[in-house]
């Protein structure tokens, strides 16, 4: 049964789903459906965190939008995400980045990560 749901699962995986970890700054292009039009719209911020496995990953993005944080949970694979662009990478040592909630200003930046 679970080699079953395995296959189905596989099929639907998004092929040009990009790398990316905790902590690095992307650009998520959303496709929005208003009444019969459709177009994309640009979320970018701090990767917060990523969970689950499979098809059924999802990311939750954090961005400050006119003082106020704001977070958006994507699903990685769904068909709403035209895109997913890394602008730079995070030096973090955490998978989960709670405690950005409670930092405003340059305490809630993240250090890039420099090779």
């Amino acid at each position: 049964m679970s080699t079953i749901i395995e296959e189905l699962e596989k099929e639907q995986l998004n092929a040009n789903a990009p790398e990316f970890n905790t902590g690095d700054t992307v650009k998520v292009y959303g496709k929005i459906k208003e009444g019969n039009r459709e177009r994309i719209q640009i979320f970018e911020g701090t990767v917060k965190k990523i969970q689950g496995g499979s098809n059924r990953v999802t990311f939750t993005v954090r961005k400050i939008s006119n003082g106020v944080g704001v977070e958006k949970t994507w699903p990685l694979h769904s068909p709403l995400v035209e895109k997913v662009e890394v602008v730079r990478r995070g030096k973090v040592r955490r998978a989960k980045l709670n405690y950005l909630k409670g930092l405003t200003g340059k305490k809630a930046k993240v250090k890039e990560l420099v090779k």
